[in-house]
């Protein structure tokens, strides 16, 4: 992995910025050796000065100008260095993260999504684009440069004094190897983290998340948020410390030993030059080598240090791209076409369950929709009605069984294609800060700026009299958080039922899917709203496949078949007066207990009536 890790890096750098990238190595190269020739350069002009009444001063002068030159070319070439460097940086993270997302984006199904190690890695794989190629290729670059100066300054430091080459590189390699071992305990302590802040994120979030403010300030939960927010990060933070601790410690040392070596060879060397051994400009030029040596060293175990921890990041963020797509891995490839739907979609045996080794949601599950029919689903909480709608999706495949299309196993289907003949309102549908436009046209990206078939879709859902009288109409941007992108202007928010036919406007710009799916379309409605609703629906739906989930019975009465789901089964199945008719049914139960909820005790001829209503 890591052979490969750093492979990628620098790859990813030419590709993001080629011309930079190119750049910056050659800069980084001359960075290296033009310290060498300025020590050079400059033991050779004190030694002219210290010739006395012999120097040469034309020679004096010129060395005074060549040291100038130098300096004023690497001094350039440093700021140089500096902005190509911010340059494949900046050019890095735009390139890593656009492959990450996209990456991301590649995953059909909702398993990796719904799984809490999946985030772990790809909080890691997210930290690693941020920073792991940039630090890899950051060291590529400092041994480089390293390189160039240890090759001018050891020739000098071996001609001066030979044992302080030696003792210099022992020195070097001991921090090297020590440095890896710390950022092997660095990696390690980020991955033992990494669950800790996320969790601390999510506290964050949600302190200041605009939908969440209105229960933390009614349940005074801001203190025992903010409680778990700092306790997350403190654990954390003093696990990372920690590490931090001990590296300071090791480095200190290292530091300290660098120290006395360089201190005992300049007592070499300056006892020597008093005994006329050296001159003052080789006492001046081993000085620099030393400190150049050391230098370069200290430069290449930090780096080092850095690109470890950089490689093993950075082995997340490939193993993430590695990942398969569940969907494909789970269930062949899936890249046939999908035909306009015909016959029928139909559930044969299905089971189905999140987890290897969890519990079975959906035990066998046989279920029939005919082609511009329309079924009602209904159940108890957690019977499995959102699994069996996800199945549907093809956001998950069966576990046992199959779903098919017209007769086809839809797991040989292109996903993307399946789902272009289904529009969904989901019972957690979303609400996005964008315009009211745009959180309607996203249904249909193709049609996204199509405005009447926008506000079409508003219309069946019963939303475009109130987004009309929006300050600025469909323009207007739906949120309190985010300024509007084209002119900043501060956008309004909706009510949860507003909100919820917004929802189903986005599912209805789908005017050609050949099957629609409600789940709970109008559970935030009030009566007459959902009366008006539930009436443009059925018009809507006249002709087309449906699915209709509800907990209110009463939506589903003009189903043509009402499937009821219980332990994972199809317990019943038929219409509302046939399922009536079964006094010990499911459905018989469930509605009674609905219509009991409206009686009054108190007026009995009433409640006979609403009762009778009902049914």
């Amino acid at each position: 992995m890591r052979p490969r890790a750093v492979k990628v890096a620098l790859a990813l750098q030419f590709r993001a910025a080629p011309v930079g990238a190119a750049l910056l190595l050659g800069c980084t190269v001359l960075i290296g050796v033009l310290p060498a020739l300025v020590a050079w350069s400059t033991k050779l002009l004190f030694d002219e000065l210290g010739r006395g009444e012999h120097v040469d001063s034309g020679r004096a002068v010129a060395l005074g100008l060549v040291l100038a030159t130098l300096g004023a070319v690497l001094a350039v070439l440093m700021q140089l260095a500096a902005y190509l460097d911010e340059v494949v940086r900046r050019r890095l993270v735009v390139t890593v993260e656009r492959d990450l997302f996209a990456k991301v984006n590649e995953f059909r199904g909702l398993r990796r999504f719904e799984d809490p190690a999946f985030h772990d890695r790809l909080r890691l794989a997210q930290q690693a684009s941020e920073d792991a190629p940039h630090n890899i290729t950051m060291f590529s670059q400092e041994v480089v440069r390293s390189a160039a100066a240890l090759s001018g300054f050891t020739g000098v430091l071996w001609a001066v004094w030979p044992p302080m080459v030696g003792l210099l590189f022992l020195v070097g390699v001991a921090a090297l190897l020590a440095r890896l071992s710390m950022a092997r305990r660095q990696v390690a302590v980020l991955e033992l983290t990494s669950g800790k802040q996320r969790r601390r994120l999510f506290y964050r979030s949600l302190l200041t998340d605009p939908r969440a403010a209105k229960e933390i300030r009614l349940f005074g939960l801001g203190d025992f948020l903010h409680g778990r927010l700092v306790r997350a990060l403190t654990e954390a933070t003093d696990a990372e410390l920690a590490v931090a601790r001990r590296g300071m410690l090791v480095q200190a040392g290292f530091a300290a030993l660098n120290a006395v070596v360089a201190g005992l060879g300049m007592v070499v060397v300056v006892a020597g030059a008093a005994r006329g051994r050296f001159t003052v400009g080789d006492v001046m030029l081993f000085t620099a080598a030393a400190a150049g040596v050391q230098q370069a060293f200290t430069g290449v175990v930090s780096q080092t240090g850095m690109a470890a921890e950089a490689i093993r990041l950075f082995g997340h963020f490939l193993d993430l791209m590695d990942t398969p797509d569940d969907l494909a891995t789970a269930a062949g490839t899936g890249t046939g076409q999908v035909p306009a739907l015909r016959g029928a979609v139909e559930f044969d045996d299905v089971w189905f369950r999140y987890d290897a080794h969890g519990p079975w949601v959906l035990r066998g599950v046989r279920l029939v929709i005919p082609a511009g029919g329309a079924v009602g689903l209904v159940g108890r909480n957690g019977t499995g009605k959102s699994t069996l709608i996800k199945l549907l999706c093809r956001f998950y495949d069966p576990d046992r069984g199959t779903i098919r299309w017209d007769g086809v196993d839809i797991r040989t289907m292109d996903a993307a294609a399946l789902r272009c003949r289904i529009g969904v309102t989901f019972q957690d549908y979303m609400t996005y800060d964008l315009s009211a436009a745009e959180n309607i046209g996203i249904g249909d990206l193709a049609h996204r700026e199509d405005l009447a078939r926008i506000r079409a879709g508003a219309v069946s859902a019963g939303i475009d009299a109130d987004l009309s009288a929006l300050p600025d109409g469909y323009r207007t941007q739906l949120s309190r958080v985010h300024l509007d992108e084209d002119d900043d202007k501060a956008g309004v928010t909706l009510s949860g039922g507003q909100w919820q036919r917004v929802a189903l406007a986005r599912s209805l710009m789908r005017a050609d899917a050949d099957l629609l799916i409600l789940d709970e379309p109008s559970s935030g409605l009030d009566p007459e709203a959902e009366h008006d609703v539930h009436r443009t629906l059925h018009r809507h739906r006249a002709g087309r496949t449906s699915l209709l989930v509800s907990h209110r019975l009463g939506a589903l009465r003009d189903a043509d078949t009402i499937a009821v789901l219980a332990d994972g089964r199809i317990a019943e199945l038929g219409r509302h007066d046939q399922l009536m008719a079964l006094a010990d049914g499911h459905y018989a139960r469930l509605f009674g207990l609905q219509a009991a909820g409206y009686r009054d005790s108190d007026r009995p001829d009433d409640s006979t009536r609403i009762a009778e209503d009902a049914q």
